[in-house]
């Protein structure tokens, strides 16, 4: 039935409690994001950026998948053909929901990365600049979450996943942010069909065959549903070419 990628943002977690970039209230409203989220404000002042971090853990934590990320582990487990969701969120809400082989390009909350060796390990719930890599000693330590200005993860296999997809869909994301705002396009020129799943029309919707707005809680589980009876009418189809599909 065809290779499914989804690329999902911070907006199928809004409803889960984790904030975005544009909450008027939100956790990034009191912080600048050049302190607490590139490479030189973690040079800067790595302890506010860690107490950054250290909040947004716990709230990862505490948090509880919602209705659009069971729809797409449903959809994995259902369709007959791969789907492949690749996510810039770092909350770790896909798994809590039992969605497997995520892709999470921008890193994970739930990671700590040594600056000195590169070793990555189970971050404890309170990081700090004492902290010690358990490979190298060294007290050098970050989160394994990709900065502004940093490249994003697993690139290669998501170029390649793209090239390969038969639909694409993008769910909750702003289309701001590259090189993830670029993946419609890409997915377009190989021949993908396209459909965007977003509370409002994203900054690219017109790079879109399809789109569908509202709260992900709604329009996701709404689309899986869709996609599911879709396919399982294809397959009676295929099973008894005389019988009519309704």
């Amino acid at each position: 039935m065809g290779n499914i990628v989804i690329l999902t943002g911070a907006g199928i977690s809004a409803e889960s409690g984790m904030g975005t970039f544009r909450d008027a209230d939100g956790l990034w409203t009191q912080y600048s994001i050049e302190d607490v989220a590139t490479p030189g404000g973690f040079a800067r002042n790595p302890g506010l950026v860690h107490d950054f971090y250290n909040i947004r853990r716990i709230r990862a934590a505490e948090a509880q998948p919602n209705a659009a990320h069971r729809a797409l582990t449903r959809l994995q487990a259902e369709w007959p053909g791969p789907v492949t969701i690749v996510t810039q969120n770092v909350d770790g809400l896909h798994e809590k929901a039992g969605s497997d082989g995520v892709l999470h390009m921008h890193g994970e909350l739930a990671g700590a990365l040594c600056q000195g060796c590169d070793h990555r390990w189970p971050a404890p719930p309170d990081m700090s600049v004492t902290l010690a890599c358990p490979s190298c000693g060294a007290a050098r330590t970050r989160p394994d979450v990709v900065w502004f200005g940093e490249i994003p993860y697993h690139m290669a296999e998501i170029a390649g996943l793209l090239d390969s997809a038969d639909i694409f869909a993008s769910v909750g994301t702003s289309g701001q942010v590259y090189p993830a705002a670029a993946f419609v396009q890409q997915a377009r020129e190989a021949g993908a069909h396209t459909i965007e799943l977003n509370l409002d029309p994203s900054d690219i919707a017109h790079d879109f065959d399809e789109v569908s707005t509202g709260l992900a809680s709604q329009v996701v589980p709404a689309w899986v549903d869709d996609m599911l009876a879709g396919a399982a009418g294809g397959q009676a189809a295929q099973a008894d070419p005389e019988r009519p599909v309704t």
